[in-house]
Protein backbone atom coordinates (compact mmCIF):
# COMPACT_ATOMS: atom_id res chain seq x y z
CA UNK A 1 0.00 0.00 0.00
CA UNK A 2 1.53 3.41 -0.77
CA UNK A 3 1.34 6.30 1.03
CA UNK A 4 1.93 9.67 -0.22
CA UNK A 5 2.49 13.11 -0.57
CA UNK A 6 -0.72 13.48 -2.45
CA UNK A 7 -2.91 11.06 0.29
CA UNK A 8 -1.35 13.79 3.18
CA UNK A 9 -3.22 16.70 0.81
CA UNK A 10 -6.30 14.46 0.71
CA UNK A 11 -6.62 14.12 4.39
CA UNK A 12 -5.84 17.67 5.03
CA UNK A 13 -8.19 19.14 2.72
CA UNK A 14 -10.98 16.70 4.60
CA UNK A 15 -9.91 18.06 7.69
CA UNK A 16 -10.22 21.64 6.43
CA UNK A 17 -13.66 20.40 5.10
CA UNK A 18 -15.05 19.24 8.35
CA UNK A 19 -13.38 22.08 10.83
CA UNK A 20 -15.42 24.59 8.27
CA UNK A 21 -18.20 22.92 8.89
CA UNK A 22 -18.07 22.63 12.59
CA UNK A 23 -17.04 26.63 12.90
CA UNK A 24 -20.09 27.46 10.12
CA UNK A 25 -22.57 25.59 11.94
CA UNK A 26 -20.73 27.01 15.64
CA UNK A 27 -21.41 30.99 14.42
CA UNK A 28 -24.79 30.06 12.95
CA UNK A 29 -26.67 29.01 15.76
CA UNK A 30 -24.78 32.00 18.25
CA UNK A 31 -25.95 34.56 15.61
CA UNK A 32 -29.41 32.90 15.59
CA UNK A 33 -29.97 32.57 19.76
CA UNK A 34 -26.31 34.63 20.68
CA UNK A 35 -28.27 36.55 23.07
CA UNK A 36 -30.35 33.91 24.67
CA UNK A 37 -26.56 31.98 24.85
CA UNK A 38 -25.25 34.95 26.34
CA UNK A 39 -28.21 35.58 28.47
CA UNK A 40 -28.24 31.67 30.24
CA UNK A 41 -24.45 31.73 30.29
CA UNK A 42 -24.89 35.00 32.72
CA UNK A 43 -27.89 33.87 34.99
CA UNK A 44 -27.30 30.11 35.12
CA UNK A 45 -24.37 30.24 36.81
CA UNK A 46 -25.59 31.22 40.28
CA UNK A 47 -23.45 28.70 41.96
CA UNK A 48 -20.70 26.36 40.66
CA UNK A 49 -23.05 23.40 40.29
CA UNK A 50 -25.17 25.11 38.34
CA UNK A 51 -22.77 26.42 35.80
CA UNK A 52 -21.35 22.62 35.15
CA UNK A 53 -25.18 22.55 34.25
CA UNK A 54 -25.09 25.85 32.00
CA UNK A 55 -21.96 25.26 30.55
CA UNK A 56 -22.95 21.88 29.12
CA UNK A 57 -25.58 23.14 27.89
CA UNK A 58 -24.12 25.87 25.69
CA UNK A 59 -21.47 23.63 24.52
CA UNK A 60 -24.12 20.81 23.51
CA UNK A 61 -26.01 23.41 21.43
CA UNK A 62 -23.24 25.71 19.73
CA UNK A 63 -21.25 21.75 19.59
CA UNK A 64 -18.05 24.09 20.32
CA UNK A 65 -16.19 23.96 23.76
CA UNK A 66 -13.74 26.56 22.59
CA UNK A 67 -16.60 28.82 21.94
CA UNK A 68 -17.98 28.44 25.14
CA UNK A 69 -14.78 28.89 27.09
CA UNK A 70 -14.05 32.20 25.03
CA UNK A 71 -17.22 33.20 25.67
CA UNK A 72 -16.92 32.71 29.49
CA UNK A 73 -13.30 34.18 29.47
CA UNK A 74 -14.94 37.76 27.69
CA UNK A 75 -16.94 37.72 30.51
CA UNK A 76 -14.92 37.31 33.09
CA UNK A 77 -12.81 39.92 31.73
CA UNK A 78 -15.88 42.25 31.52
CA UNK A 79 -16.49 41.88 35.24
CA UNK A 80 -20.38 39.35 34.33
CA UNK A 81 -18.70 36.44 36.03
CA UNK A 82 -16.55 35.86 39.00
CA UNK A 83 -13.69 33.23 38.74
CA UNK A 84 -15.79 30.76 40.91
CA UNK A 85 -18.56 31.07 38.28
CA UNK A 86 -16.52 30.95 35.27
CA UNK A 87 -14.66 27.48 36.95
CA UNK A 88 -17.88 25.84 37.05
CA UNK A 89 -19.15 26.62 33.32
CA UNK A 90 -15.50 25.60 31.85
CA UNK A 91 -15.91 21.89 33.85
CA UNK A 92 -19.55 21.89 32.03
CA UNK A 93 -17.73 22.83 28.98
CA UNK A 94 -15.77 19.90 28.90
CA UNK A 95 -18.90 17.90 29.69
CA UNK A 96 -20.59 19.24 26.86
CA UNK A 97 -18.00 18.73 24.12
CA UNK A 98 -17.89 15.01 24.28
CA UNK A 99 -21.32 14.78 22.74
CA UNK A 100 -19.55 15.60 18.94
CA UNK A 101 -17.82 12.02 19.93
CA UNK A 102 -20.97 10.52 19.81
CA UNK A 103 -22.42 11.72 17.12
CA UNK A 104 -19.45 10.75 15.34
CA UNK A 105 -19.54 7.66 16.58
CA UNK A 106 -23.38 6.78 16.40
CA UNK A 107 -24.10 8.58 12.86
CA UNK A 108 -20.95 9.53 11.12
CA UNK A 109 -19.78 6.23 11.02
CA UNK A 110 -22.98 4.23 11.09
CA UNK A 111 -24.99 6.26 8.67
CA UNK A 112 -24.09 7.81 5.32
CA UNK A 113 -24.55 10.91 6.00
CA UNK A 114 -22.82 12.65 3.71
CA UNK A 115 -25.91 11.35 1.09
CA UNK A 116 -27.97 13.75 3.04
CA UNK A 117 -25.67 16.55 3.06
CA UNK A 118 -27.24 17.84 -0.69
CA UNK A 119 -30.29 17.94 0.76
CA UNK A 120 -29.58 19.59 3.56
CA UNK A 121 -27.82 22.17 1.26
CA UNK A 122 -31.26 22.32 -0.82
CA UNK A 123 -32.90 23.47 2.50
CA UNK A 124 -29.99 25.19 3.91
CA UNK A 125 -29.19 27.94 1.21
CA UNK A 126 -32.45 29.35 0.34
CA UNK A 127 -32.48 30.43 4.08
CA UNK A 128 -29.41 32.47 3.37
CA UNK A 129 -31.40 34.86 0.88
CA UNK A 130 -34.11 35.19 3.55
CA UNK A 131 -35.23 38.99 4.87
CA UNK A 132 -35.03 37.83 8.22
CA UNK A 133 -31.95 38.07 9.37
CA UNK A 134 -32.37 35.01 12.11
CA UNK A 135 -33.67 32.81 8.90
CA UNK A 136 -30.55 33.40 7.55
CA UNK A 137 -28.29 32.22 10.37
CA UNK A 138 -30.31 29.12 11.04
CA UNK A 139 -29.65 28.71 6.96
CA UNK A 140 -25.58 28.87 8.35
CA UNK A 141 -26.22 26.42 10.68
CA UNK A 142 -27.84 23.85 8.74
CA UNK A 143 -25.31 24.45 5.77
CA UNK A 144 -22.57 23.81 8.10
CA UNK A 145 -23.93 20.52 9.37
CA UNK A 146 -23.69 19.33 5.80
CA UNK A 147 -20.72 20.54 5.69
CA UNK A 148 -19.34 19.15 8.68
CA UNK A 149 -20.22 15.51 8.13
CA UNK A 150 -19.25 16.12 4.40
CA UNK A 151 -15.85 16.43 5.50
CA UNK A 152 -15.86 13.81 7.83
CA UNK A 153 -16.66 11.49 5.33
CA UNK A 154 -13.83 12.49 2.97
CA UNK A 155 -11.84 11.96 5.87
CA UNK A 156 -12.84 8.53 6.45
CA UNK A 157 -11.94 8.21 2.55
CA UNK A 158 -8.95 9.94 2.73
CA UNK A 159 -7.66 7.75 5.70
CA UNK A 160 -6.47 4.38 3.84
CA UNK A 161 -7.61 1.44 5.60
CA UNK A 162 -4.29 -0.29 7.08
CA UNK A 163 -6.03 -3.44 9.04
CA UNK A 164 -4.30 -5.35 7.10
CA UNK A 165 -1.01 -3.46 6.93
CA UNK A 166 1.25 -4.92 9.58
CA UNK A 167 4.43 -2.42 9.10
CA UNK A 168 2.03 0.31 10.59
CA UNK A 169 1.13 -1.46 13.45
CA UNK A 170 4.63 -2.09 14.42
CA UNK A 171 5.72 0.94 14.22
CA UNK A 172 2.86 2.00 16.11
CA UNK A 173 4.04 -1.17 18.57
CA UNK A 174 7.62 0.41 18.96
CA UNK A 175 5.77 3.37 20.87
CA UNK A 176 3.27 1.59 23.23
CA UNK A 177 5.84 -0.68 25.13
CA UNK A 178 7.15 2.03 27.78
CA UNK A 179 4.03 1.44 30.35
CA UNK A 180 3.28 4.96 31.19
CA UNK A 181 6.07 6.40 29.28
CA UNK A 182 4.04 5.46 26.11
CA UNK A 183 0.75 7.16 27.57
CA UNK A 184 2.48 10.52 28.25
CA UNK A 185 3.73 10.42 24.63
CA UNK A 186 0.12 9.54 23.11
CA UNK A 187 -0.83 12.53 25.48
CA UNK A 188 1.28 14.70 24.08
CA UNK A 189 0.69 13.87 20.26
CA UNK A 190 -3.09 14.55 21.27
CA UNK A 191 -1.78 17.45 22.54
CA UNK A 192 -0.09 18.48 19.80
CA UNK A 193 -2.70 17.44 17.41
CA UNK A 194 -5.34 19.94 19.10
CA UNK A 195 -3.27 22.78 19.09
CA UNK A 196 -2.67 22.42 15.00
CA UNK A 197 -6.17 21.99 14.11
CA UNK A 198 -7.54 24.80 16.95
CA UNK A 199 -10.33 22.35 17.60
CA UNK A 200 -10.56 19.28 20.17
CA UNK A 201 -13.82 18.49 18.22
CA UNK A 202 -11.42 18.17 15.39
CA UNK A 203 -8.62 16.50 16.71
CA UNK A 204 -11.49 13.67 18.08
CA UNK A 205 -12.85 13.34 14.43
CA UNK A 206 -9.17 12.60 13.63
CA UNK A 207 -8.62 9.95 16.06
CA UNK A 208 -11.87 7.87 15.86
CA UNK A 209 -11.10 8.34 11.98
CA UNK A 210 -7.82 6.72 12.36
CA UNK A 211 -9.31 4.32 14.89
CA UNK A 212 -12.24 3.21 12.16
CA UNK A 213 -9.57 2.37 9.89
CA UNK A 214 -7.36 0.32 11.98
CA UNK A 215 -4.49 3.19 12.40
CA UNK A 216 -4.25 2.89 16.48
CA UNK A 217 -5.05 0.64 19.35
CA UNK A 218 -7.70 1.96 21.95
CA UNK A 219 -5.08 2.20 24.73
CA UNK A 220 -3.20 4.65 22.18
CA UNK A 221 -6.25 6.19 21.15
CA UNK A 222 -7.45 6.96 24.62
CA UNK A 223 -4.14 8.63 25.79
CA UNK A 224 -4.41 10.65 22.46
CA UNK A 225 -8.22 11.66 23.83
CA UNK A 226 -6.67 12.79 26.93
CA UNK A 227 -4.00 15.15 25.21
CA UNK A 228 -6.86 16.80 23.55
CA UNK A 229 -8.57 17.83 26.46
CA UNK A 230 -5.26 20.00 27.17
CA UNK A 231 -4.97 21.23 24.05
CA UNK A 232 -8.26 22.12 23.92
CA UNK A 233 -7.26 24.95 26.75
CA UNK A 234 -4.85 26.51 24.23
CA UNK A 235 -7.85 28.38 22.77
CA UNK A 236 -8.73 30.11 26.01
CA UNK A 237 -5.18 30.85 27.02
CA UNK A 238 -5.32 32.48 23.29
CA UNK A 239 -8.68 34.21 24.32
CA UNK A 240 -7.41 35.79 27.52
CA UNK A 241 -4.24 37.27 26.03
CA UNK A 242 -5.72 40.51 25.52
CA UNK A 243 -7.59 40.23 28.34
CA UNK A 244 -7.54 41.82 32.05
CA UNK A 245 -5.77 39.50 34.68
CA UNK A 246 -9.51 38.00 35.51
CA UNK A 247 -9.39 36.86 32.34
CA UNK A 248 -6.00 35.47 32.35
CA UNK A 249 -6.80 33.33 35.79
CA UNK A 250 -10.10 31.96 34.36
CA UNK A 251 -8.53 30.09 31.85
CA UNK A 252 -5.78 29.21 33.91
CA UNK A 253 -8.46 27.32 36.06
CA UNK A 254 -9.59 25.89 33.18
CA UNK A 255 -5.69 24.53 32.14
CA UNK A 256 -5.37 23.32 35.67
CA UNK A 257 -8.66 21.33 35.83
CA UNK A 258 -7.99 19.42 32.55
CA UNK A 259 -4.37 18.93 33.36
CA UNK A 260 -5.08 17.07 37.19
CA UNK A 261 -7.77 15.15 35.10
CA UNK A 262 -5.07 13.89 32.39
CA UNK A 263 -2.92 13.14 35.58
CA UNK A 264 -4.87 11.06 37.54
CA UNK A 265 -6.35 9.47 34.13
CA UNK A 266 -2.70 8.43 33.01
CA UNK A 267 -2.12 6.62 35.58
CA UNK A 268 -5.23 4.83 36.40
CA UNK A 269 -5.74 4.08 32.37
CA UNK A 270 -4.68 0.44 32.61
CA UNK A 271 -7.21 -0.21 35.13
CA UNK A 272 -10.04 1.98 33.66
CA UNK A 273 -10.06 1.11 30.23
CA UNK A 274 -10.92 -2.80 30.85
CA UNK A 275 -13.76 -1.42 32.94
CA UNK A 276 -14.83 0.15 30.29
CA UNK A 277 -14.61 -1.93 27.74
CA UNK A 278 -17.08 -4.57 29.78
CA UNK A 279 -19.58 -1.87 30.30
CA UNK A 280 -19.48 -0.46 26.46
CA UNK A 281 -19.96 -4.40 25.07
CA UNK A 282 -22.76 -4.83 28.02
CA UNK A 283 -24.68 -1.50 28.21
CA UNK A 284 -24.72 -0.97 24.00
CA UNK A 285 -24.19 -4.13 22.68
CA UNK A 286 -22.04 -3.26 20.52
CA UNK A 287 -17.94 -4.83 19.66
CA UNK A 288 -15.71 -4.55 22.04
CA UNK A 289 -13.85 -1.36 22.02
CA UNK A 290 -10.23 -3.17 21.77
CA UNK A 291 -11.36 -3.98 17.66
CA UNK A 292 -11.65 -1.44 15.32
CA UNK A 293 -15.57 -1.98 15.13
CA UNK A 294 -15.85 -0.78 18.80
CA UNK A 295 -13.41 1.09 19.14
CA UNK A 296 -15.63 4.89 18.41
CA UNK A 297 -18.00 3.87 20.68
CA UNK A 298 -15.65 2.84 23.69
CA UNK A 299 -13.83 6.36 23.00
CA UNK A 300 -17.20 8.18 23.23
CA UNK A 301 -18.20 6.64 25.95
CA UNK A 302 -14.31 6.97 27.64
CA UNK A 303 -14.27 10.45 26.87
CA UNK A 304 -17.65 11.14 28.59
CA UNK A 305 -16.76 9.28 31.50
CA UNK A 306 -13.26 10.69 32.06
CA UNK A 307 -14.64 14.70 31.86
CA UNK A 308 -17.80 13.64 34.22
CA UNK A 309 -15.42 12.01 36.63
CA UNK A 310 -13.09 14.70 36.68
CA UNK A 311 -15.72 17.11 37.43
CA UNK A 312 -17.46 14.68 40.25
CA UNK A 313 -13.62 14.90 41.74
CA UNK A 314 -13.05 18.40 40.98
CA UNK A 315 -15.90 20.45 41.63
CA UNK A 316 -15.16 20.50 45.72
CA UNK A 317 -11.86 22.21 45.00
CA UNK A 318 -13.19 24.96 42.98
CA UNK A 319 -11.95 27.28 46.28
CA UNK A 320 -8.44 25.95 45.73
CA UNK A 321 -8.33 26.24 41.77
CA UNK A 322 -9.39 29.42 42.35
CA UNK A 323 -6.53 30.50 44.74
CA UNK A 324 -3.88 29.06 42.79
CA UNK A 325 -4.92 30.45 39.54
CA UNK A 326 -4.66 34.05 41.23
CA UNK A 327 -1.39 32.74 42.69
CA UNK A 328 -0.32 32.16 39.47
CA UNK A 329 -1.20 34.50 37.17
CA UNK A 330 0.39 37.96 38.94
CA UNK A 331 -1.55 41.33 38.63
CA UNK A 332 0.27 44.07 36.72
CA UNK A 333 -1.33 47.11 39.02
CA UNK A 334 -4.92 48.80 39.17
CA UNK A 335 -5.03 49.00 35.40
CA UNK A 336 -5.42 45.22 35.49
CA UNK A 337 -6.92 44.46 38.30
CA UNK A 338 -9.53 47.32 37.09
CA UNK A 339 -13.09 45.72 37.65
CA UNK A 340 -16.45 46.37 35.82
CA UNK A 341 -18.35 46.34 39.96
CA UNK A 342 -16.71 46.61 42.81
CA UNK A 343 -19.26 47.18 45.41
CA UNK A 344 -23.07 45.32 43.71
CA UNK A 345 -23.37 41.50 43.70
CA UNK A 346 -26.12 39.28 43.18
CA UNK A 347 -27.02 38.62 46.24
CA UNK A 348 -30.81 39.34 47.25
CA UNK A 349 -30.96 42.89 49.35
CA UNK A 350 -33.90 45.15 50.47
CA UNK A 351 -34.01 48.16 48.57
CA UNK A 352 -33.34 50.55 50.96
CA UNK A 353 -30.32 48.25 51.48
CA UNK A 354 -28.85 47.81 47.87
CA UNK A 355 -28.95 52.11 47.46
CA UNK A 356 -26.07 52.07 50.02
CA UNK A 357 -23.93 49.97 47.68
CA UNK A 358 -25.47 51.59 44.66
CA UNK A 359 -24.35 54.63 45.63
CA UNK A 360 -20.89 53.32 46.26
CA UNK A 361 -20.73 51.86 42.87
CA UNK A 362 -22.11 55.21 41.06
CA UNK A 363 -19.32 56.81 43.15
CA UNK A 364 -16.32 54.36 41.75
CA UNK A 365 -18.39 54.31 38.19
CA UNK A 366 -17.40 58.23 38.38
CA UNK A 367 -13.93 58.03 39.52
CA UNK A 368 -13.27 55.02 36.73
CA UNK A 369 -14.59 57.46 33.96
CA UNK A 370 -12.42 60.23 35.17
CA UNK A 371 -9.40 58.50 34.80
CA UNK A 372 -10.05 58.85 30.67
CA UNK A 373 -9.07 62.09 31.15
CA UNK A 374 -5.68 61.66 32.04
CA UNK A 375 -5.14 59.41 29.33
CA UNK A 376 -6.36 61.63 27.14
CA UNK A 377 -4.17 63.95 28.72
CA UNK A 378 -0.98 61.99 27.87
CA UNK A 379 -2.47 61.01 24.85
CA UNK A 380 -2.52 64.73 23.82
CA UNK A 381 1.38 65.53 25.17
CA UNK A 382 3.34 62.57 23.81
CA UNK A 383 4.42 62.15 20.55
CA UNK A 384 6.04 58.86 20.81
CA UNK A 385 3.59 56.01 18.72
CA UNK A 386 4.24 53.67 21.38
CA UNK A 387 2.94 55.91 24.06
CA UNK A 388 0.18 56.99 22.01
CA UNK A 389 -0.93 53.56 21.06
CA UNK A 390 -1.43 52.43 24.67
CA UNK A 391 -3.31 55.53 25.24
CA UNK A 392 -5.53 54.05 22.81
CA UNK A 393 -5.91 50.69 23.87
CA UNK A 394 -6.37 52.20 27.88
CA UNK A 395 -9.15 54.40 26.34
CA UNK A 396 -10.91 51.45 24.20
CA UNK A 397 -10.59 48.98 27.20
CA UNK A 398 -12.17 51.70 29.89
CA UNK A 399 -14.76 53.02 27.38
CA UNK A 400 -16.07 49.26 27.35
CA UNK A 401 -15.69 49.42 31.09
CA UNK A 402 -18.09 51.96 30.97
CA UNK A 403 -20.99 50.56 28.99
CA UNK A 404 -20.70 47.48 30.62
CA UNK A 405 -21.15 49.22 34.57
CA UNK A 406 -23.82 51.45 32.73
CA UNK A 407 -26.13 47.92 32.10
CA UNK A 408 -25.14 46.00 34.61
CA UNK A 409 -26.27 48.81 37.32
CA UNK A 410 -29.28 49.67 35.08
CA UNK A 411 -30.03 45.39 35.32
CA UNK A 412 -29.84 45.85 39.16
CA UNK A 413 -31.87 48.59 39.94
CA UNK A 414 -34.68 46.95 37.39
CA UNK A 415 -34.38 43.86 39.45
CA UNK A 416 -35.20 46.12 42.78
CA UNK A 417 -37.96 48.57 41.16
CA UNK A 418 -39.89 45.03 41.11
CA UNK A 419 -40.07 44.83 44.77
CA UNK A 420 -41.79 46.97 46.73
CA UNK A 421 -39.86 50.53 47.57
CA UNK A 422 -40.89 53.78 49.06
CA UNK A 423 -41.12 57.12 47.04
CA UNK A 424 -37.47 58.18 48.23
CA UNK A 425 -35.68 55.45 47.21
CA UNK A 426 -37.43 55.31 43.79
CA UNK A 427 -36.08 58.92 43.74
CA UNK A 428 -32.82 57.63 44.48
CA UNK A 429 -32.79 54.82 41.66
CA UNK A 430 -34.22 57.50 39.12
CA UNK A 431 -31.19 59.64 40.10
CA UNK A 432 -28.61 56.81 39.61
CA UNK A 433 -29.68 55.81 36.38
CA UNK A 434 -29.59 59.23 35.25
CA UNK A 435 -26.09 59.67 36.41
CA UNK A 436 -25.15 56.21 34.78
CA UNK A 437 -25.84 56.94 31.43
CA UNK A 438 -24.27 60.48 31.94
CA UNK A 439 -20.74 58.81 32.95
CA UNK A 440 -21.45 56.51 29.75
CA UNK A 441 -21.74 59.16 27.75
CA UNK A 442 -18.68 60.84 29.17
CA UNK A 443 -16.71 57.44 28.54
CA UNK A 444 -18.26 57.35 24.54
CA UNK A 445 -16.81 61.57 24.49
CA UNK A 446 -13.23 60.35 25.66
CA UNK A 447 -13.33 57.29 23.14
CA UNK A 448 -14.15 59.54 20.05
CA UNK A 449 -11.79 61.97 21.08
CA UNK A 450 -8.82 59.27 20.93
CA UNK A 451 -10.20 58.20 17.45
CA UNK A 452 -9.88 61.98 16.56
CA UNK A 453 -6.41 62.47 17.70
CA UNK A 454 -5.76 58.47 15.96
CA UNK A 455 -6.91 60.16 12.73
CA UNK A 456 -4.59 63.53 13.08
CA UNK A 457 -1.55 61.58 14.11
CA UNK A 458 -2.22 59.69 10.89
CA UNK A 459 -2.75 62.26 8.49
CA UNK A 460 0.35 63.91 10.23
CA UNK A 461 -1.64 66.93 11.63
CA UNK A 462 0.29 68.66 14.07
CA UNK A 463 -1.03 71.38 17.18
CA UNK A 464 0.86 74.44 17.37
CA UNK A 465 2.06 74.96 21.06
CA UNK A 466 -0.47 77.44 21.81
CA UNK A 467 -3.32 75.11 20.69
CA UNK A 468 -1.60 72.37 22.78
CA UNK A 469 -1.65 74.58 25.93
CA UNK A 470 -5.65 76.01 25.48
CA UNK A 471 -6.50 72.76 25.07
CA UNK A 472 -4.25 71.31 28.83
CA UNK A 473 -5.55 74.26 30.20
CA UNK A 474 -9.19 73.03 29.64
CA UNK A 475 -8.97 69.69 30.55
CA UNK A 476 -7.48 71.36 33.85
CA UNK A 477 -10.67 72.61 34.49
CA UNK A 478 -12.30 69.36 33.62
CA UNK A 479 -10.14 67.76 35.79
CA UNK A 480 -11.11 70.36 38.90
CA UNK A 481 -15.17 69.37 37.64
CA UNK A 482 -14.59 66.14 37.95
CA UNK A 483 -13.04 66.62 41.16
CA UNK A 484 -16.23 68.15 42.63
CA UNK A 485 -18.28 65.64 40.98
CA UNK A 486 -17.26 62.81 43.05
CA UNK A 487 -16.61 64.35 46.44
CA UNK A 488 -20.49 64.78 45.30
CA UNK A 489 -21.18 61.36 44.59
CA UNK A 490 -18.79 60.24 47.75
CA UNK A 491 -21.70 62.68 49.99
CA UNK A 492 -23.28 60.00 52.26
CA UNK A 493 -26.76 59.54 51.54
CA UNK A 494 -26.23 62.62 48.75
CA UNK A 495 -27.29 64.48 51.65
CA UNK A 496 -26.08 68.19 52.05
CA UNK A 497 -24.51 68.39 48.47
CA UNK A 498 -25.01 72.22 47.00
CA UNK A 499 -24.38 72.40 43.62
CA UNK A 500 -22.49 76.24 43.67
CA UNK A 501 -18.97 74.79 43.74
CA UNK A 502 -20.10 72.12 40.26
CA UNK A 503 -22.14 75.35 38.63
CA UNK A 504 -18.94 77.56 38.97
CA UNK A 505 -16.73 74.79 37.37
CA UNK A 506 -19.79 74.25 34.57
CA UNK A 507 -19.59 78.34 34.34
CA UNK A 508 -15.78 78.14 34.11
CA UNK A 509 -15.85 75.43 31.48
CA UNK A 510 -18.07 77.47 29.07
CA UNK A 511 -16.83 80.94 29.66
CA UNK A 512 -13.06 79.06 28.33
CA UNK A 513 -14.68 77.13 25.45
CA UNK A 514 -16.49 80.20 24.30
CA UNK A 515 -12.98 82.01 24.35
CA UNK A 516 -11.08 79.48 22.57
CA UNK A 517 -14.19 79.16 20.06
CA UNK A 518 -13.43 83.27 19.16
CA UNK A 519 -10.04 82.54 19.13
CA UNK A 520 -9.82 80.04 16.56
CA UNK A 521 -12.77 81.35 14.62
CA UNK A 522 -10.20 84.90 14.40
CA UNK A 523 -7.06 83.02 13.05
CA UNK A 524 -8.89 81.11 10.48
CA UNK A 525 -7.67 82.49 7.08
CA UNK A 526 -4.06 84.00 8.92
CA UNK A 527 -0.91 83.20 7.20
CA UNK A 528 0.70 79.93 8.66
CA UNK A 529 -3.12 78.75 10.85
CA UNK A 530 -3.23 75.43 9.76
CA UNK A 531 -7.49 75.02 8.46
CA UNK A 532 -7.18 70.86 9.13
CA UNK A 533 -5.39 71.49 12.50
CA UNK A 534 -7.82 74.50 13.81
CA UNK A 535 -10.81 72.08 13.00
CA UNK A 536 -9.47 69.37 15.16
CA UNK A 537 -8.63 71.84 18.08
CA UNK A 538 -12.47 72.69 17.52
CA UNK A 539 -13.58 69.33 17.62
CA UNK A 540 -11.25 68.32 20.92
CA UNK A 541 -11.82 71.58 23.14
CA UNK A 542 -15.98 71.52 22.29
CA UNK A 543 -16.19 67.80 23.12
CA UNK A 544 -14.24 68.86 26.35
CA UNK A 545 -17.35 71.17 27.43
CA UNK A 546 -19.18 68.16 26.20
CA UNK A 547 -17.68 66.48 28.71
CA UNK A 548 -18.12 69.31 31.42
CA UNK A 549 -22.14 69.36 30.79
CA UNK A 550 -22.08 66.08 31.46
CA UNK A 551 -20.50 66.09 34.70
CA UNK A 552 -23.01 69.39 35.54
CA UNK A 553 -25.65 66.71 34.80
CA UNK A 554 -24.16 64.16 37.32
CA UNK A 555 -24.09 66.82 40.05
CA UNK A 556 -27.78 67.87 39.04
CA UNK A 557 -28.48 64.05 39.62
CA UNK A 558 -27.36 63.91 42.86
CA UNK A 559 -29.46 66.60 44.28
CA UNK A 560 -32.75 65.49 42.27
CA UNK A 561 -32.89 68.07 40.17
CA UNK A 562 -32.82 65.54 36.68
Amino acid sequence: MEFGIWDIVQIVGALAFFIFGMKMMSDGIQRAAGSQLRNILRTMTKNRFLGVFTGFLTTGLVQSSSATTVMTVSFVNAGLLTLVESAGVMMGANIGTTITGWIISILGFKLKLSAYSIPLFAIGVPMLFAKRGKMRYWGEFIIGFAILFMGLSYLKGAVPDIKGNPEVLDFLKNFTDWGLLSRIFFVFVGTLVTIVVQSSSAAMAITLTMCAQGWLPFEVAAAMILGENIGTTITAELASLVGNVHAKRSARIHSMFNIIGVTWMVILLPVVLPILSGFVTSVFGTADPYTSEGMPIGLSAFHTVFNLLNVIMLIGFVPWLVKAAVWSVKSKGESDEIKRLKFIDSSQKTPELATIELQKETAHFGEVTSRMSGFTRTLINTTEAKTQNEMYKKLKKYEDITDSMETEITEYITKLANKEITPKTSLRFRSILNITNDLERIGDIYYQVSKTIERKNEDKIYFTPEQRNSLNEMMDLVDAAFTTMIKNLEAPSYDGVILDEANDREEDINRFRNKLRKENLNKLGTEGYNVNSAMIFNNLFSSFERVGDHIINVSEAVVGEI
